[in-house]
């Protein structure tokens, strides 16, 4: 029974949270998301803010798939893709001062085509062989296989971020993404949104892409063991990407639930621990200047919300 009313209070604290934000760092700028408005702040060369608002509706509702759990996961994690795109062809025209190029429904098709292509090799094929040939020679089975899968795919995940950090234009690309972090996070703890106060909450966020990419990583060991040993080097590469959508779907719940509960749920925070420790490689302390960037990113979307009195929960 004291379990029992515990699970019910947890899922009562998710529910009471408010309005959800997302967010994406952009070339000098921010990007922030509620479940209807999105809006895109970027530090011109000038030193002007120049904002962005569009007003998004995700296909998940439009077909009422947003109320089915796990398969909704699936489609956002595409939409946030394309948002992610398009934003950052945006960002990047504004920082620079240029007449903005808009991407064709075939260049942003073709980008998420060579990406997806090329995360399926690296985080993929490349460790699906470096684990088999290591299994092979040690004589090994399922277990180690998979165990083996996973360490490399985070080596290999952990040593890209090592190595890319080291650019300049990514180094300031990180410094948004914590100032987009704190932003959400003062405005989550309910306090006036100024870089000042942002500045002291911590640029780590529970609902980050980067702990949902190592909750995919860890989640996946354990569904690949169903997978059958004795299939070939191929069908296993195969189902391991079948399985994909079903990762993506189970960890999309979870980040939603540990967003909500995470300053509330001891638990939450152990199971988020090392999600949140990969965050301080994809995140840098940012200035107050980026913070404002954030704060006027997120403000747009909170005014917009306020004045539709529609309140909803984040979509990325």
């Amino acid at each position: 029974m004291r379990i029992a009313r515990r699970f019910s209070a947890f899922i009562a604290g998710a529910k009471q949270a408010p309005l959800l934000i997302g967010g994406q760092a952009v070339m000098e700028g921010v990007m922030m998301k509620s479940k209807h408005h999105l809006a895109t702040a970027v530090r011109k060369a000038n030193g002007k803010i120049s904002i962005r608002h569009r007003k998004e509706r995700s296909f998940a509702e439009r077909t009422k798939l947003d109320k089915v759990p796990f398969v909704r996961g699936v489609i956002v994690l595409f939409e946030t893709m394309i948002i992610g795109l398009r934003e950052l062809n945006w960002s990047a025209n504004e920082a620079l001062g240029e007449e903005e190029e808009k991407l064709t429904g075939w260049e942003i098709a073709l980008t998420l085509i060579f990406s997806i292509v090329l995360a399926l090799a690296l985080f993929k094929l490349l460790p699906l062989f470096l684990a088999t040939v290591i299994t092979n020679k040690a004589a090994g089975g399922n277990w180690m296989l998979n165990i083996l899968d996973g360490v490399i795919k985070f080596a290999i995940f952990i040593l890209y971020i090592v190595l890319i950090s080291f650019m300049k234009d990514v180094k300031r690309l990180f410094q948004y993404h914590g100032a987009e972090h704190k932003a959400v996070n003062c405005y989550e703890a309910g306090k006036k949104l100024t870089p000042r106060n942002a500045k002291k909450f911590t640029k780590k966020q529970a609902r980050c892409g980067t702990t949902f990419v190592v909750y995919v990583f860890v989640l996946s060991i354990f569904l690949y063991l169903l997978i059958p040993f004795g299939s070939g080097f191929w069908m296993k590469y195969l189902l391991r990407i079948l399985l994909l959508p079903v990762i993506a779907g189970i960890v999309y719940e979870w980040i939603r639930i540990a967003g909500r509960c995470y300053s509330k749920s001891r638990f939450v925070r152990f199971i988020s621990a090392p999600g949140m420790a990969v965050q301080a490689l994809t995140t840098r302390e940012p200035d107050l200047k980026q913070l404002e960037v954030g704060i006027a990113a997120l403000e747009k979307v909170l005014k917009t919300e306020a004045k539709e009195k529609r309140p909803g929960s984040a979509t990325i």
